[in-house]
């Protein structure tokens, strides 16, 4: 009889396959989490500005709709709610900024009485929500 030498060798896993594996896993879930996107409020117009900045961290958001209602992320206030609102938002973690996104048919009146109470409260970070221009 003769020998090959490959009648004692042990089974073994390959790393190469392996490895390509848990790469292809690793861009799978990469790219799942990227393209996950946090909707925060309603769905309104917003206006155009052309130094607008885009920007992806926490904050608390209020929405004016085009009939002027005020909603703290999905959650409909009143004007005399949304200071005790926001507040719980920002004392929940500190030095969380403001935006206001409204809708450009919604009265600037109503934006510029929400920007008021809150800077009345001591909320300093408040800043308008608004898209690029293109």
């Amino acid at each position: 009889m003769i020998r090959s030498g490959y009648e004692n060798r042990k089974a073994r896993v390959e790393m190469l396959p392996l490895i390509d594996v848990v790469f292809l896993l690793l861009i799978f879930f990469i790219y799942a989490m990227l393209s996950m996107v946090v909707h925060r409020g309603l769905r309104v117009d917003l206006p155009s500005a052309s130094t607008a900045v885009v920007n992806r961290n926490e904050y608390v958001g209020i929405t004016i709709t085009k009939d002027n209602s005020i909603f703290v992320g999905k959650t409909r206030v009143e004007l005399d709610g949304l200071v005790q609102t926001v507040m719980g938002h920002v004392n929940k973690k500190t030095g969380l900024p403001v935006y206001i996104n409204g809708d450009r048919r919604a009265d600037i009146g109503i934006a510029i009485r929400v920007l008021d109470l809150l800077r009345s409260a001591g909320i300093k970070e408040v800043s308008f929500e608004c898209v690029e221009e293109e």
